[in-house]
């Protein structure tokens, strides 16, 4: 009797909700009709294989199709380009975009000299054929995915193989996986090979609890929080807020919802104290799905059925079917679903500009902000189509664009926003960017690739916020200066400087890190242990030349451009004044901060303030931003 009275009751409720306007479905809930309206939203048209605008009158500064509609849109408002940014800001901010790193004194040197024409175009190839481009690239898909190598909550505890995921994510950048198989490898990679299991761990990347007592709300919530997940970063819609009831902006019933979780029903298992990294599909016992009342683990109403989201589809019915999770990520990247490819496009998009053509990435229904550039945007996503899902040719055609290579001074006052790209913008290293910059700069960078997670020491204080053994120090010294991508991703303890510069805490997706400017971050710049023994090693590797070279030296390396005049003028001061100060202050020499390696012990005081030369050119704005 319950059985049957319970589907009963959540039609009535349902029913209620939406005020009497629904469609019936095969699974006999009742949920809001998908209307015209309701498809006639930006996001949701089919894809539009945009003509190219007309040649502009600034067309000899058009170098890619990109241009000409930037170009369009800038010259309707009375706007134009800037001028190019110089060869030594280009590979500055090339490097960095492309792998994470700050560009090497000979990589520099190699790109001035190389006059023949096609030279910027030979170091985007150099740069996308680097092993450190997917080491860069995977921390913004790691973001998205809400990546940690720990369960999170209380006892946030170990899952020895998440790892694993993220060299797949490093190995697939690198190898340029279509965009298309990605997908399908994250969603439904072990119904296609036993190799391809690991990369399911996308969809259990986010937090559980498997101590909680009922092992069957532990089980809801994975599921609604995967399905959430999989809806905002492949679809870039909020479908996650249809979980307990009809989303209130854009058309997703809550049926919609438990239909589309219904995908991933078969394929999450749980056992009490034990974590889950991947998806495993069931042949036997397999679970019924039901839409589930209110949202409540306990609270099942009616039965439903695998089927994408009615407002993506072309026909106005959903009818039942029995489809598994690869017909899902098939369907994600078919002709049939008009919105992933703008999706990626745009968040690809704003890796390299900071920000994307639409600023809501994860967010394409009716409250997200519709694109500055439309046109753009389905052109482009057209394109990766034809250029069989390729992400390092979207990049490519993005990163010799001249929109890409305007400096980044301010020269149109009727643009101050940059809203319509009449510069680059200026942008702040990440906190792993510059963790990462800094052991490049002072030669102790390790380049060892995959692995387990490391654990460099981290100060007392922190230590004693965790559980007895939850960073444990890794015993190889070596590893310590490994990438920041191989950093041990704690959920309940973000690494120092990851913290610092507003790195997300990996309990839900994160599709744009914040961006704060706080004291903290000055202070553990300027005062950290990593730090200064950053700094004593930068000094240690400036003593390699003559002591009338030192300086303009740590500026080249520091800042990836020769000292001005005047530069060089005050920082020789700075080391002249530093180390006449240090010297009155009579200090025994083992309570210095010398260089690794100090070059003369008999001028302590000048070594001494030669570090502190190294520790203020770390902490400049010319170190932590790019133009």
């Amino acid at each position: 009797m319950q059985n049957f009275i319970r589907p009963v009751i959540a039609s009535i409720v349902l029913l209620y909700a939406v005020g009497g306007c629904v469609e019936t479905v095969a699974e006999d809930a009742a949920e809001p009709a998908i209307t015209v309206d309701d498809r006639d939203h930006w996001s949701f048209h089919p894809l539009s294989f945009s003509s190219v605008p007309p040649l502009p009158k600034q067309s000899g500064q058009c170098e890619t199709v990109i241009d000409r509609f930037i170009a369009f849109r800038q010259e309707s408002k009375g706007l134009e380009f800037s001028p190019l940014a110089s060869r030594r800001q280009l590979i500055r901010r090339l490097t960095f975009d492309l792998t994470g790193l700050p560009p090497t004194e000979s990589a520099i040197q190699n790109y001035l000299s190389d006059k023949q024409i096609g030279g910027y175009e030979r170091l985007v190839e150099r740069l996308l054929s680097s092993p450190a481009y997917g080491e860069h690239q995977s921390q913004f898909w790691l973001d998205l995915a809400r990546f940690a190598e720990t369960d999170g909550y209380e006892h946030d505890k170990i899952r020895p193989e998440a790892w694993r995921y993220r060299d797949w994510v490093i190995r697939a950048m690198n190898d340029d996986m279509p965009y298309d198989q990605f997908v399908r490898a994250q969603i439904a990679g072990d119904l296609e090979s036993d190799s391809g299991q690991i990369a399911t761990s996308f969809c259990l990347s986010g937090p559980d609890m498997p101590d909680i007592n009922s092992q069957e709300e532990r089980r809801h919530i994975l599921l609604n929080e995967m399905t959430s997940t999989v809806g905002a970063v492949f679809l870039g819609l909020q479908v996650g807020c249809a979980q307990c009831h009809d989303h209130k902006y854009d058309p997703f019933s809550q049926a919609d919802f438990y239909r589309l979780r219904s995908f991933f029903n078969s394929s999450v298992s749980v056992v009490k104290n034990k974590s889950v990294s991947t998806l495993s599909e069931r042949t036997k016992d397999v679970p019924k799905s039901f839409l589930m009342i209110r949202g409540s683990w306990s609270r099942p109403g009616a039965e439903v059925s695998p089927a994408f989201p009615r407002v993506l589809l072309r026909s106005a019915t959903t009818p039942k079917t029995n489809r598994s999770r690869l017909d899902l990520a098939n369907w994600i990247t078919s002709d049939d679903n008009p919105i992933a490819a703008r999706v990626i496009v745009n968040r690809v998009w704003q890796q390299h500009f900071g920000r994307g053509l639409s600023d809501m990435p994860s967010d394409f229904g009716l409250i997200g902000n519709e694109p500055t550039h439309i046109d753009l945007l389905d052109w482009l996503a057209a394109e990766l189509i034809r250029g069989n899902w390729s992400i390092k040719s979207l990049r490519r055609l993005i990163v010799t664009s001249t929109t890409y290579r305007q400096n980044s001074v301010a020269s149109n006052e009727g643009d101050k926003s940059n809203r319509w790209y009449t510069r680059y913008p200026r942008r702040r290293l990440t906190g792993e960017q510059i963790r990462d910059a800094m052991l490049t700069i002072s030669g102790q960078l390790n380049s060892k690739k995959f692995g387990p997670g490391v654990r460099p020491p981290l100060p007392p204080e922190l230590t004693k916020t965790l559980l007895n053994n939850q960073w444990k120090v890794t015993a190889d010294k070596s590893e310590h200066v490994r990438r920041s991508v191989y950093i041990f991703a704690r959920r309940n303890l973000r690494y120092p400087i990851f913290d610092a510069f507003d790195r997300p805490d990996a309990n839900s997706s994160c599709s744009a890190r914040s961006k704060s400017t706080t004291a903290p971050q000055s202070l553990l710049l300027f005062n950290s242990t990593f730090s200064l023994s950053t700094a004593r090693r930068f000094a240690g590797r400036l003593n390699d030349s003559p002591r009338a070279d030192r300086v303009a030296k740590a500026v080249e390396l520091a800042w990836g451009r020769p000292v001005g005049e005047d530069e060089l003028a005050v920082l020789q001061k700075f080391l002249t004044d530093q180390t006449g100060l240090i010297k009155a202050e009579q200090r025994p020499i083992e309570n210095l901060a010398m260089p690794v390696p100090a070059d003369d012990r008999s001028q302590p005081a000048e070594q001494a303030a030669l570090v502190d030369l190294c520790l203020a050119l770390m902490n400049a704005n010319e170190f932590i931003y790019y133009d």
